[in-house]
């Protein structure tokens, strides 16, 4: 039985999708969640498969969400299903974690094919989104992330800037006269807001989504 969670802003959207999704063989909807923080808390305490996240909610983002759940959950499967298809949406979701990138409009066997194949481990993207995609990584440009870079403060921008220059807790803590205690707490929250571990990825992902000069 694939387990799944939904998320979405509004009522009539989570309760048609929980009919479409709960009825379906081999699916369960183990809980359905209104923000990106309420996805969150409720993925702690059920353990889904797959989550179907929508992208434009207040407050906590689905982008937000799904990077703070590949951070902290990274067996648990996101499957962005919005209206969205605008660019920055799209390469937003897939450089947060999503696995997957479907149009609400999605026919319902897509929709069942999607979670079925996304718990599996496969990607499903959706045919009006996949030509912005392929688009998007030929082109050899930075792109930055809209949602990331605002997700810093300033500090810990001055902080990632030198960590991606290959500079230590001490060297950065030199440059910028506070501890190494300090730094290490920047790092810790810098690690999470970007969903990795350690120095090298948050580093490449700095460079590589224009988050550092």
């Amino acid at each position: 039985m694939i387990r799944v969670v939904i998320c979405d802003d509004q009522e009539v959207v989570r309760a048609g999708l929980r009919a479409i999704v709960g009825t379906a063989p081999g699916l369960d909807v183990v809980g359905v969640a209104g923000d990106g923080a309420e996805a969150v808390d409720l993925v702690e305490r059920t353990q889904p498969d797959v989550v179907l996240m929508d992208l434009n909610m207040p407050g906590v983002t689905g982008v937000q969400a799904t990077r703070v759940l590949r951070g902290r959950f990274p067996t648990v499967k996101v499957l962005v299903l919005t209206t969205y298809d605008a660019d920055e949406w799209v390469m937003d979701a897939i450089r947060a974690g999503a696995a997957g990138y479907l149009l609400k409009d999605a026919p319902r066997a897509d929709l069942i094919s999607a979670i079925e194949g996304t718990a599996a481990g496969k990607t499903f993207v959706d045919a009006s989104v996949a030509g912005k995609l392929f688009a998007q990584i030929a082109t050899p440009t930075v792109s930055r992330d809209t949602t990331l870079a605002t997700a810093f403060s300033e500090r810990e921008r001055d902080v990632l800037r030198l960590l991606a220059q290959g500079l230590s807790n001490a060297e950065i803590a030199g440059q910028l006269f506070l501890s190494e205690g300090t730094i290490r707490n920047y790092l810790s929250a810098i690690f999470e807001k970007l969903g990795v571990s350690d120095r090298t990825k948050a580093a490449l992902i700095a460079v590589r989504h224009g988050l550092v000069d």
